[in-house]
């Protein structure tokens, strides 16, 4: 099967999963990204087309620029996430996980997409790598998954990073968010 088409068959397949126009922009588009990551044999290059306005990470006006809510995972996955796939496998209900290791192998970062209204707490199996009980967590997501950040306006939407315990190998999942935490091996 041809790159394309095996994006498009994996990407339809995500669609069924979630409605972005129920659920936010910013999560719905990160399903995709774990797709590519989860794929990353197949895919050299992913390309984000219209970054200006109509489907656009930058909302401008005549007198603002700002980020929009679509922009944040990107921003987020660029900065934080790992570059070394780890396999994940499990059920994982309506939850999408991606996992990485850092290049430098001293971190696995762990990416959680929740698009459910209830926060969901997740017990993962590191098979047995030990890792610190304190990690970064970076959060992007609201309490209303229709949010979205104006230009010109205080922001509604934001990555907010915080120190976070993991306690018997539980992570949180906030409701509407993309939850990615940074574990650092002992």
């Amino acid at each position: 099967m041809c790159t394309l088409c095996v994006c498009a068959s994996v990407l339809a397949d995500v669609t069924v999963k979630l409605d972005p126009q129920k659920t936010g922009a910013p999560i719905s588009k990160y399903l995709y990204g774990h797709e590519l990551f989860r794929n990353s044999d197949l895919f050299y290059m992913a390309n984000y087309a219209q970054t200006v306005n109509v489907l656009g990470c930058i909302k401008v006006t005549n007198t603002a620029a700002d980020m929009a809510t679509t922009a944040l995972p990107l921003e987020l996955y660029h900065r934080h996430f790992g570059t070394i796939p780890i396999a994940v496998s499990g059920a994982t209900g309506n939850l999408d996980f991606s996992a990485a290791w850092t290049k430098d192998k001293t971190a696995v970062t762990v990416a959680i997409v929740n698009p459910d209204p209830q926060d969901q707490p997740v017990k993962v199996d590191l098979g047995g790598l030990n890792v610190k009980e304190k990690a970064k967590r970076w959060l992007v997501g609201s309490a209303n998954p229709e949010s979205d950040n104006e230009p010109g306006q205080p922001p509604n939407v934001v990555i907010q990073r915080e120190k976070a315990d993991i306690e018997n190998s539980t992570l949180l999942a906030p409701r509407y968010s993309i939850a990615m935490y940074r574990l650092e091996v002992r």
